[in-house]
């Protein structure tokens, strides 16, 4: 009975911790995410928008010079450049975010380094 019970608590206190780790690195990511240095050398902002997949973890998208950033749920980044706002539109208000961005965006577009 006894061992039960602490299995039980282990397993909360592992789960906290893993809620709090996430947050942090979600933190991290939006913070590093906020601003990108464009090819010109300034400092452009890029904008969150919210979307709601299994696939996609946050979508972060610069209308100054068309770069989209597409964090995934395994907390891979990946970067692109040349993406028309539309299409970044397109991909976040679909019915499935991450589909979308496997049909239309992740082969179409110039990948960058994240």
């Amino acid at each position: 009975m006894k061992t039960r019970a602490i299995k039980f608590a282990a397993l909360a206190a592992l789960n906290s911790l893993r809620r709090e780790v996430r947050a942090l690195l979600r933190k991290r990511r939006d913070a590093r995410a906020a601003t990108i240095i464009t090819r010109a050398g300034r400092l452009a902002k890029m904008e969150p928008l919210a979307v709601k997949s299994t696939l996609i973890d946050a979508v972060y998208f610069s209308q100054e010079d068309g770069r989209l950033r597409v964090c995934l749920s395994n907390g891979e980044e990946r970067q692109f450049e040349g993406v028309a706002e539309s299409e970044v539109i397109a991909m976040v208000t679909s019915q499935s975010p991450g589909k979308y961005y496997i049909e239309n965006v992740r082969g179409r577009f110039k990948r960058i380094a994240a």
